[in-house]
């Protein structure tokens, strides 16, 4: 959340967070991890109960804590949007989110491929994530005037399709595409769901939490996302080849940092 800080500022946005730590257990942590956000402590977790996310599970040490996640709150104090894991060893990355609610902020920094009758970027809202991290890939494709591709749930026609493989440390959600238009084909007097322009599909990966992974990263290891994007592009006088461009993505997996408060500021 630090190093995507400024990123929030830049967009007007403030970031606080709470935790059932006391004051003494959050100054510690702000001081070695050099935070500059508020850490709001709730060691009763009066305010994790307001907001109706105690993890129930926790015990020992641990009981009183929130199940991980962020609220997207607007001046008024009206939730927006929530990111909220079931897991409490996994969760989303800040950039992760800021990849969903703000796109633009990763314009021109994508990978180009090359793709015949389209342009093809790939974007990650993380280069660097920690075991249990959720974060984004996305492959952005830009379509010249007058140019569609079939969108997902099309009859009779070849969809475009995002297909990813990842190694078994990595979960995979399905794809997400983005609305897409009706356009009416008056040549065979047939309406159909295709994309136009620029859009980008997405697909939220999980770093697996397990020990057995945990305890082989040593001090890092690279995981890779291969894929492959199916498409077929039309304009306004004809279909073209069916294509398929490879794609991929990887992300440098750092161990976790288990250091804790001093023993005499420590949860009991």
């Amino acid at each position: 959340m630090q190093a995507a800080h400024e990123q929030f500022r830049r967009e007007g946005l403030g970031l606080a967070a709470v935790s059932y730590d006391s004051t003494a257990i959050l100054q510690d942590f702000t001081q070695r991890h050099r935070i500059d956000y508020p850490l709001l402590a709730d060691p009763n977790s009066e305010i994790i109960r307001q907001f109706g996310v105690l993890n129930e599970q926790a015990t020992g040490f641990t009981k009183g804590m929130a199940i991980p996640g962020y609220f997207y709150i607007t001046p008024k104090g009206v939730i927006k949007e929530k990111f909220f894991e079931t897991a409490y060893t996994d969760r989303y990355t800040a950039n992760n989110l800021l990849m969903k609610l703000f796109p633009q902020l990763v314009e021109g920094t994508g990978r180009a491929v090359a793709s015949p009758y389209i342009k093809l970027n790939l974007f990650q809202s993380d280069q660097v994530v920690v075991p249990g991290s959720r974060f984004t890939l996305a492959a952005e494709v830009e379509l010249p005037n007058d140019t569609h591709v079939y969108a997902p749930g099309v009859k009779g026609y070849k969809p475009i399709q995002l297909i990813l493989e990842a190694p078994p440390e990595l979960k995979l959600d399905p794809p997400r595409y983005p609305e897409s238009k009706v356009l009416y084909l008056p040549a065979i007097n047939e309406s159909v769901p295709v994309f136009e322009g620029k859009f980008r599909i997405s697909e939220d990966v999980t770093v697996s939490a397990d020990r057995q992974f945990v305890g082989s990263i040593g001090t890092g290891r690279t995981v890779t996302i291969k894929g492959t994007l199916l498409y077929q592009a039309c304009d306004g006088v004809k279909c073209y080849l069916p294509q398929k461009a490879e794609v991929s993505w990887s992300a440098q997996v750092t161990p976790l940092d288990r250091e804790r408060a001093p023993e005499a500021i420590q949860h009991r």
